[in-house]
């Protein structure tokens, strides 16, 4: 049987959420920068974030990860309180310490100059910050004077060493140490502050506030000096980070903006400004060497470039919310993804360069997606089907609204066929020419490579049923007997065998046209998901709830398939589709694209 390995990810945007900062994490040596989702922490490449990395390892969302000064260790928090500290040297990221520090969510993370402590703040019953040895967790210090939860904190890299935080009881909170101890209590702004940083220098530090408004303050005994602007935005400014060298801030806000400053006039050297829209809002920031980075609330990642303000010199523009379909191209260069929150996307399926689908798409969830020439064919739980331009990547103004909510679409030479909880659609390229009222639920479907038979799997009588397309009229020449419902129809290309996938966590090969049972196997341990023959038709990859995938080869052999275990880990694999007879790519429920070698 084949083997296999990782060839590489294209990995998720990070989550946001309106009105909460976000925090990225970068590497001391300038080479990458961190960023979470789901459970996931995401380790990219600045100059080629194609390049990526994932950390699977926590049992609850993350949500924040920090490089030491020294980057040989990561440390991640999540929504539970917990910090795990991991190596950075090896592929393995051997788990070094974990500690439950916080009642509530972590939001901000900072390691000492030294690499010895960690302050970490967020939410919590009794007290929101805590600072500890990293090797022990042994507290060094108490933190008091905040009466709500903490957003931001950040540690002086010079000496005397001073920790600042940033509240939503609208404080910052000034301590000295270590053993650190409450100094004072700042009270300039009048809304939540959502970040505070020093300077590497460790001359001064700012906060930046709901109220659009940032202050400077002298890092040694926390005196007010200035302040930007003022005030800096016209909306709350969510994230700020300095300059390697200490001369300029970058801040982002909530007006979809961003701006760098002189710290020393405390005036706007350069405007960055974006779109109009809700997505525009910018919810974080990092300042890497030359890469200046924001995150904007739709997730995508803008590096920002001085010279051209008002266009950013690449944006990534992945998925952050849960994969839930996807197709290639005929050619197979192209692959189209579509999420839970209505956005397609499209990748060159070598490079991972990619894009969103431009005009206005599906109000809902994308259920499934097929392309037929140069038309993308997608359904959404918005009980419509939009036929658009694979070619120009742009939604087409043909939008065709469906009497019952679509399950599944499947095209071949002209002829599309969509599965309907109440009926079966059948079109002649983008016209309605036959619809079959049926007394189950079709969940699936698939076309026969010679267009004159179709597959339909039922989810009341857990049937597939097969049908005679003949001048776009149907009529049932099969029924086969299932145990659970056909989720996953596919006729092999070369209209030898159909492989089927259920809700019974068995996958089934059948060969034409007797439909005899080529294997009947229960190895996937859920639900499985997705089915997608190789292009030469000699192996069929299936997808599941188990996270698992499995490539099978259609032979009548208990030694006829290869598992992938944890393919996606803590995520079920949604879809699978072949870019070649050897690369196969999945994506799932943790918004990331995986590419497989299978030699």
């Amino acid at each position: 049987m084949a083997s296999y390995s990782a060839r590489c990810t294209f990995p998720s945007l990070p989550k946001t959420t309106r009105g909460k900062p976000l925090v990225l994490g970068g590497d001391p040596k300038g080479k990458n920068f961190l960023y979470t989702n789901g459970h996931n922490v995401i380790i990219r490449n600045i100059e080629n974030p194609y390049i990526a990395d994932i950390y699977t390892q926590h049992s609850c969302p993350t949500t924040v990860a920090k490089y030491s000064p020294s980057g040989f260790y990561i440390c991640s928090g999540d929504e539970s309180g917990k910090v795990r500290i991991w190596d950075t040297t090896q592929q393995e990221h051997i788990l070094k310490k974990e500690f439950h520090c916080l009642g509530g969510a972590i939001r901000d993370i900072q390691w000492s100059p030294d690499n010895q402590r960690i302050v970490v703040a967020g939410d919590g019953k009794e007290s929101f910050a805590r600072v500890f040895m990293w090797d022990s967790g042994n507290s060094v210090g108490e933190f008091i004077g905040h009466s709500a939860s903490i957003n931001s904190c950040d540690y002086k890299s010079t000496r005397p060493f001073k920790i600042v935080t940033a509240s939503e009881d609208k404080c910052i909170g000034f301590f000295e140490g270590p053993p650190f101890k409450f100094k004072q209590t700042l009270q300039d702004h009048t809304n939540f502050v959502n970040a505070v940083r020093f300077s590497p220098d460790g001359n001064v530090f700012i906060s930046g506030g709901a109220d659009g408004r940032a202050f400077i303050y002298d890092a040694k005994n926390a005196e007010k000096v200035g302040e930007l602007g003022p005030p800096a935005h016209k909306g709350g400014i969510y994230g700020l980070e300095f300059s390697p060298d200490s001369q300029h801030c970058l801040t982002v806000s909530g007006d979809k903006t961003a701006k760098m400053w002189d710290v020393s006039t405390q005036q706007v050297v350069t405007e960055f400004p974006f779109g109009k829209s809700v997505e525009d809002m910018q919810l974080g920031c990092l300042w890497q060497g030359q890469h200046m980075l924001t995150v904007s609330l739709s997730g995508y990642i803008n590096y920002l470039d001085k010279n051209n303000p008002t266009q950013p010199h690449r944006i990534l523009k992945g998925h952050n919310k849960p994969m839930t379909a996807m197709t290639v191209t005929e050619d197979r260069s192209t692959l189209f993804t579509g999420s839970s929150d209505s956005h397609i996307n499209y990748w060159d399926s070598m490079s991972g360069n990619d894009g969103e689908m431009a005009g206005k798409g599906h109000g809902s969830q994308v259920q499934k997606m097929t392309v037929m020439g140069d038309t993308l064919i997608s359904i959404g739980l918005d009980d419509t089907v939009i036929f658009s331009s694979a070619r120009e990547r742009t939604y087409g103004s043909h939008v065709v609204k469906v009497d019952s909510q679509p399950k599944d679409v499947a095209a071949k030479h002209g002829q599309i066929v969509i599965a309907c909880v109440n009926h079966i659609l059948v079109f002649e390229g983008e016209r309605k020419v036959t619809t079959l009222n049926v007394t189950y639920e079709p969940v699936s479907v698939s076309i026969h490579p010679d267009g004159r038979e179709i597959a339909v799997g039922g989810a009341q009588d857990n049937k597939i049923h097969i049908y005679q397309l003949s001048g776009m009229t149907l009529s049932e020449t099969r029924v086969l007997e299932q145990a659970g419902t056909s989720l996953a129809l596919e006729y092999s290309p070369n209209g030898t065998f159909l492989g089927s996938a259920g809700s019974d966590r068995r996958v089934r090969c059948y060969q034409l046209p007797s439909y005899e049972t080529i294997f009947d196997d229960p190895t996937h341990t859920a639900r499985v998901n997705c089915l997608a023959w190789t292009p030469n038709s000699a192996y069929l990859a299936s997808g599941s709830l188990d996270n698992n995938l499995i490539v099978w080869k259609p032979i009548k052999s208990y030694d006829n398939k290869l598992q992938i275990k944890g393919a996606h880990p803590m995520a079920q694999i949604t879809d699978v589709v072949w870019i070649s007879d050897n690369i196969l790519v999945s994506t799932a429920q943790d918004s990331t694209v995986k590419q497989w070698n299978i030699s």
